[in-house]
């Protein structure tokens, strides 16, 4: 995906839920937009301590309380998924609307990084499997827990 490409999808998500939490009743903010714009451009999920340290080094500095309460309003509108990976850490990622961005994560267990990935076969399997079983599958996420490159 090319920058331009690549900051058009971070502005139109961005866009997208501040639009919708604007309609819910929630006011625009500077921290609200920062950590708006953030999520848009992340590749995987970002715990709230991510989040404020990632602010903490540009033009707008927000709290912590700050980034749990939008992280709150975001959730509570579907316009992110909190992952949960097994290592009691919660991560959130915006919900795009098209749904085009589902992906699944590879955790190490090491250093605790994690990495996104699709797979088109790994979806395919699901799929078979809730036919199989004669099963609505309304979402699902996989995590693939081992040791990274650098760890190994």
């Amino acid at each position: 995906m090319g920058v331009v490409a690549k900051a058009a999808q971070i502005d139109a998500w961005a866009e997208h839920a501040a639009q919708s939490l604007a309609a819910a009743g929630y006011r625009r903010g500077g921290a609200r937009r920062a950590i708006l714009e953030l999520l848009g451009g992340q590749g995987c999920a970002l715990s709230a301590q991510d989040i404020e340290e990632r602010l903490r080094g540009s033009e707008r500095v927000v709290g912590r309380a700050t980034v749990y309460r939008v992280l709150e309003e975001l959730e509570g509108l579907a316009l992110v998924a909190r992952v949960e990976v097994g290592d009691g850490v919660a991560r959130y990622e915006p919900r795009h609307p098209d749904g085009r961005h589902h992906h699944h994560h590879l955790l190490c267990d090491r250093c605790g990084k994690l990495v996104p990935f699709g797979d088109e076969e790994l979806e395919r399997a699901i799929g078979a499997v809730a036919r199989r079983v004669d099963f609505d599958v309304s979402g699902h996420d996989v995590t693939l827990h081992g040791v990274c490159a650098r760890c190994r």
